[in-house]
């Protein structure tokens, strides 16, 4: 007899709960510690008596070490267990935190910055492999959600965090803040998460996968955060970085099915719903990250803002998202991920209209106003994509697909951030004399400095505008969700 069971049950039982409460705090320290240093460059320069384009390097170098350690996600999941390997990867950013605070010169704080984003470029792979495996698809866009949570934080508490401690404290506590959550996150994390399972002892790590894909990563991003300041550098290291990865990508293809897994399995992307929404992530990222990067740099330069007003005026970004957010996991349990994908898009693109209009004296009313609606289409697109990507996909391709969408999504973020500061470049040496940097120009304050500059926001974030729209044509193909069939009794 066949009959129509019930599904099962999109209840969040105390048990996960307490699993997404132990990978939320200890997620939270890796996503703050992108944005809390951006406010503290000057101040590092200053203190150690060297140039800003040495100092960048504690930035580069946390960036090119979470590259390089995300393909590392899925074989160290099915070597060693998620769970060890969350408290393993906390170890090594609460030590390389410790290490930041203590540092003696310029040259020790890069390389522990390193050694710190080595072990956050784990945890968020890690903990969304967790969250996934344990949700199942009928609550994956609500276990997303609260994945999300520390990426919505980041914009709001980095900037504002980074500007209160160097307002009161010496710059060491922006890394030795990151000691007693870390401990309470070591501690939820030993309580909390579930005992690992039988772990795959004779599955070896794709060594020459390795020495393609990671050193092809960091070299990407090295050459892209070269836009704007060294354009043989930009050339040799993303020419070097596509090739790297182009030979990965084949090598992985003709790896497919055989006795050797490969590093990342590239064969997830036969899976529609997974292509189309890592190829939407992406496209947004690139949107998003671009505009947080430019607007503190309009706030500061035209409107002249302190780092702490700056982090204050950019607040009400992640205050929308934070509005929006548990109601798009909702939703895209209920009715699938794409309706709730498109229209955060929207409210995004709408919200990001006003900034295309800047002028050297647009209200702060204006600038909250339009932060606030983009915040509130943003808390609506990132849970929906991750938990699209997981659909329909088995539970042994969930680690690397967490590491494919995660790396897709940092690449993303890096050339957004590296294609808007070229575009922002190219409209500054349009108008202004050849000699004449951004920050001259701001000092001056002259009506024609102060045109040419307001002109060349606004027009970069018509770019932006024009990025959020292409990743409307993977979301659209996104497919709907899938009906639960009924089952034979």
């Amino acid at each position: 007899m066949t009959s129509r069971t019930q599904p099962a049950t999109t209840a969040i039982e105390p048990e996960l709960k307490r699993i997404a409460l132990a990978i939320v705090v200890g997620a939270i320290m890796t996503v703050l510690d992108t944005t809390i240093v951006n406010v503290a460059i000057n101040k590092l320069a200053h203190d150690f008596q060297t140039p800003l384009s040495t100092i960048q390097w504690t930035l580069t170098g946390y960036t090119l070490a979470l590259s390089m350690s995300i393909p590392l996600t899925a074989w160290t999941i099915r070597r060693f267990g998620a769970k060890t390997m969350w408290i393993t990867a906390l170890v090594l950013f609460i030590g390389g935190s410790a290490l930041c605070g203590a540092s003696w010169s310029v040259l020790s704080l890069i390389i522990f910055r390193v050694l710190q984003g080595f072990g956050g470029g784990l945890l968020m792979p890690v903990g969304q492999t967790m969250l996934a495996t344990a949700a199942g698809p009928q609550r994956m866009g609500r276990m997303m959600t609260v994945i999300s949570v520390p990426a919505m934080l980041a914009p709001v508490l980095g900037p504002v965090l980074g500007g209160a401690i160097l307002d009161t404290l010496s710059w060491r506590w922006l890394f030795l803040i990151n000691l007693p959550v870390g401990a309470v996150a070591l501690l939820l994390a030993v309580r909390l998460l579930p005992r690992d399972p039988d772990r795959e002892a004779g599955d070896r790590i794709d060594i020459t996968g390795l020495a393609l894909l990671s050193p092809g990563l960091a070299a990407l991003v090295y050459g892209l955060s070269q836009a704007g300041n060294d354009n043989l550098r930009l050339l040799a290291g993303t020419a070097t970085g596509l090739l790297l990865l182009a030979v990965f990508t084949i090598r992985a293809i003709r790896m497919a099915g055989g006795n050797t897994r490969p590093l990342v399995d590239v064969t997830t992307f036969r899976h529609r719903a997974f292509t189309t929404s890592v190829a939407a992530l992406f496209t947004y990222s690139a949107a998003v990250f671009g505009l947080l990067v430019v607007l503190p740099i309009y706030f500061q330069t035209v409107q002249g803002r302190s780092p702490a007003a700056t982090g204050l005026l950019l607040a009400p970004f992640g205050l929308g998202a934070m509005l929006t957010m548990p109601m798009a996991g909702r939703m895209t349990d209920r009715s699938g991920p794409r309706g709730v994908t498109l229209a955060g898009l929207l409210i995004m693109m709408l919200g990001t209209v006003p900034f295309t209009q800047l002028q050297a004296d647009t209200s702060t009313t204006v600038l909250t106003a339009s932060l606030f609606t983009i915040g509130l289409g943003h808390g609506m697109i990132a849970p929906p994509l991750m938990a699209a990507a997981f659909q329909g996909l088995n539970r042994s391709e969930m680690p690397s697909a967490t590491t494919t969408a995660n790396i897709l999504a940092r690449v993303g973020t890096s050339v957004g951030t590296a294609a808007l500061a070229v575009i922002l470049q190219i409209y500054l040496r349009a108008g202004l004399h050849r000699s004449t940097t951004l920050t001259d120009a701001a000092k001056t304050r002259t009506p024609h400095a102060l045109s040419v500059l307001t002109d060349a926001f606004a027009h970069t974030l018509w770019w932006t505008f024009g990025i959020a729209a292409i990743a409307l044509v993977p979301t659209v193909l996104i497919p709907p969700r899938p009906t639960i069939r009924p089952t034979e009794t």
